[in-house]
């Protein structure tokens, strides 16, 4: 039986007065193995609404969001990967001051998450690295599967789900530390004890 859920969301923003290519929204929509043949995504300049349905986990997403603000979809881009559709939407009015929230309601969504990865304080937005967007492509239609080996992110994410067992080798290694810790104890209890005895011969 197929389910209908709402797919998470994270974002980040980035701002600028005098530069429209630094004046954009980074969206990304967590839909796995939603190929590109079955998703559907409208994108206004007050919102957009998404549909997705992945065959292998037997899951139809469904998403509606309605934006703070106004974006310019023309100069808006995608790209989609194995994981998510990611999406960098340029901002419509030039603002030096960033977007309090992303969407117009005020209220709290429980799908909706700051994307920390991508996320830069305000006043530190000039200093933060110049981001690879290479892989995007225009709103003109969504691109097929040609950035799912080489999204920027797509590694990250992989090898952070990865942690706890990426971890265990630190643990043998440490265990190895200890152990030879242990092992040197003896001849310094012992040095220990002929620098008492010196003291004493001394005195």
């Amino acid at each position: 039986m197929t389910t209908t859920v709402t797919p998470e969301v994270l974002w980040a923003q980035r701002s600028s007065k005098a530069d429209p290519e630094k004046n954009f929204i980074y969206l990304t929509i967590s839909v796995p193995d939603v190929p590109a043949s079955n998703l559907k995504l409208d994108l206004k300049p007050t919102g957009l609404s998404f549909t997705g349905h992945s065959d292998t986990l037997k899951k139809t997403y469904a998403l509606e969001l309605e934006f703070y603000a106004e974006i310019d979809v023309a100069e808006s881009k995608t790209n989609h990967t194995a994981r998510d559709v990611e999406m960098k939407l340029r901002k419509k009015e030039l603002d030096e001051s960033y977007w309090p929230r992303l969407l117009k309601e005020a209220k709290k969504v429980h799908f909706l998450k700051t994307d920390f990865d991508k996320w830069v304080d305000e006043d530190e937005q000039n200093e933060a690295a110049e981001d690879d967007f290479s892989n995007f492509g225009g709103m003109g239609g969504m691109p097929g599967m040609g950035g799912m080996g080489g999204g920027g992110d797509f590694g990250g994410i992989d090898f952070s789900k990865l942690g706890g067992g990426a971890g265990l080798p630190t643990g043998d290694d440490d265990g190895e530390e200890e152990e030879s810790d242990d092992e040197d104890m003896p001849p310094l209890e012992g040095e220990e004890e002929e620098a008492a005895g010196d003291k004493k011969a001394s005195a």
